[in-house]
């Protein structure tokens, strides 16, 4: 039989996922084939070998259309598994659909040391949340959501890629962030590895060491002088010719001792030492004058992308695309909620994360529960 399965590997720094097309012999313990396997994230292939495997099973694909669920989350990262956890243990069913694997941006990073109670790698964060999440019941739908649409019954219907619909009397939209990249040469190899969008999250990794930082925003200076805190020497890099930040937090950054501001500038290029991030060529928007600035990190803040494209017709986002939501995470649509980042708010963190979801589910199953009483 030939199929396909998405395994979840701990490794000391990251959760790997990948996808295999296989001929298998399966038991309770082991999986034995020959198959072609290729990691989703950094797309090398390791083919035509044969692998004993000890796995333990993370999830399955119900393909059951017009399946009806109590509550359906969409999106498996931090926010999105704790609705699932607090939605199951209020007595609903509960489905969960994740377009790869759990975890969400959390299993892009490292580390993870300003979590309450937990120090370590996040892959293992990400290992305890999706076992708890499955040992609570809830249903692991891989999938691509690409519509959502209510009835005049205000039941949801729910649209895949692989063209598979689910129901659901109430959805928690928990499909986070993706963030803009620069676009240019090498930076590709450095994503997460060097690269990074989050400074609180990162930033004691680069203690005492060089940092760029790329945005002149509000994020890019708060979080560039927050840097200047931790690392030898930040260089703050702005394409055009002044900061777009409140006059307080530029004032904050240009007191710094160990900060270079770097204005009318881009970066066109990162540059590769042994296969370490050590620098980027810079140029001058102006006149195009080339510098290369050592460095070994990289903090982009040049914006977000909110994944709300499948409820974009339902009018429940701001200018930007994030959720707007109250305080019980309910936005306009009746029984739709949102979660985590991919909500409007200030600060993005898996703990803020964590709290969306569990007042999102709690609020859901009310909902549920009065549904067409």
């Amino acid at each position: 039989m030939y199929t396909y399965i998405y395994i979840l590997s701990l490794t000391t720094f990251l959760v790997k996922v990948f996808i295999a097309k296989f001929k298998f012999e399966l038991n309770k313990e082991f999986i034995v084939i020959n198959f072609t396997i290729v990691n989703l994230f950094k797309g090398n292939v390791v083919t035509n070998k044969q692998f004993v495997i000890k796995y333990t099973y993370i999830g399955k694909t119900v393909s059951e259309d017009n399946k009806m669920y109590d509550v359906l989350i969409v999106g498996g990262g931090p926010a999105g598994m704790t609705a699932g956890i607090y939605a199951a243990r209020a007595g609903m069913k509960v489905g969960m659909i994740e377009r790869l694997a759990p975890g969400g941006q959390l299993i892009n990073y490292q580390a993870l040391d300003n979590y309450t109670g937990f120090i370590g790698d996040a892959a293992t964060l990400v290992t305890l949340m999706h076992k708890q999440t499955l040992d609570n019941g809830v249903e692991i739908l891989i999938n691509e959501v690409v519509k959502i649409e209510v009835d005049d019954k205000e039941i949801k219907h729910i649209f895949t890629a692989e063209g598979v619909k689910y129901e659901a009397k109430a959805v928690i939209l928990a499909t986070g962030n993706i963030p803009k990249k620069l676009n240019v040469e090498n930076e590709e190899p450095f994503l997460y590895r060097g690269i990074s969008w989050c400074a609180i999250c990162d930033g004691p990794f680069y203690k005492g060491k060089r940092v760029i930082v790329v945005g002149g925003g509000k994020s890019g200076v708060e979080e560039g002088h927050y840097l200047t805190n931790i690392a030898a020497h930040v260089t703050l890099i702005h394409h055009s010719e002044k900061l777009k930040a409140e006059a307080v937090s530029i004032k904050l950054l240009e007191s710094a001792k160990n900060v270079t501001i770097m204005l009318n500038s881009n970066i066109t290029k990162f540059l590769d030492t042994n296969g370490k991030l050590s620098g980027a060529v810079v140029a001058d928007v102006v006149t195009g004058k080339e510098t290369i600035v050592p460095t070994d990190g990289v903090f982009i803040y040049v914006g977000m992308i909110p994944v709300t494209d499948m409820v974009k017709h339902l009018n429940v986002y701001d200018e930007r695309g994030y959720l707007v939501v109250n305080s019980r995470m309910e936005t306009i649509v009746p029984g739709l909620f949102g979660a985590g980042d991919v909500n409007q708010k200030e600060i993005r963190q898996v703990a803020t994360a964590v709290g969306d979801g569990s007042i999102a589910a709690q609020f859901a199953a009310k909902y549920v529960e009065s549904f067409h009483k």
